[in-house]
């Protein structure tokens, strides 16, 4: 099966004066969007490098579950985040994952094998094949 998922931006004025509004399809809510948040960073306005940065650390939890469940030694828990990097003129330069893991019966070196499979074919990672993708992972 198939699935695709949507947002949509709805956008008024001109780059650096105007603003916008993302909405998920799922209902999930709407969160403000403009250029001063994503050329100067903000506490309360989203950016599109933050949406690229929750699907990632999303997508790539969800492979590395996976990896070290077909391994014999699922996590008992996973904590990731991505940053993602913009600089403006240039764009996205980046993203960096950083995860800490429970998982009983796996050695650290082990970990790192299966984490940077999962990485690598996690489907946000591979979308995101233009940009430098680093890691660090470690075991809590």
């Amino acid at each position: 099966m198939t699935v695709t998922s949507e947002a949509t931006t709805a956008w008024t004025g001109s780059l650096a004066e105007g603003s916008g509004t993302v909405s998920f399809a799922s209902g999930i809510g709407a969160f403000p969007v403009d250029w001063k948040a994503r050329s100067e960073g903000s506490d309360s306005t989203t950016t599109p490098e933050e949406l690229i940065a929750a699907a990632h650390a999303s997508c790539f939890s969800m492979a590395l579950s996976h990896a070290l469940s077909e391994n014999g030694t699922p996590p008992e828990k996973l904590d990731t985040t991505a940053s993602v990097t913009f600089k403006p003129g240039t764009g996205i330069t980046g993203s960096h994952l950083n995860v800490s893991a429970v998982v009983p019966g796996i050695d650290a070196a082990a970990f790192q094998e299966i984490a940077e499979g999962a990485k690598a074919g996690c489907p946000v990672s591979q979308a995101l094949a233009g940009v430098d993708i680093t890691m660090e992972a470690q075991l809590a």
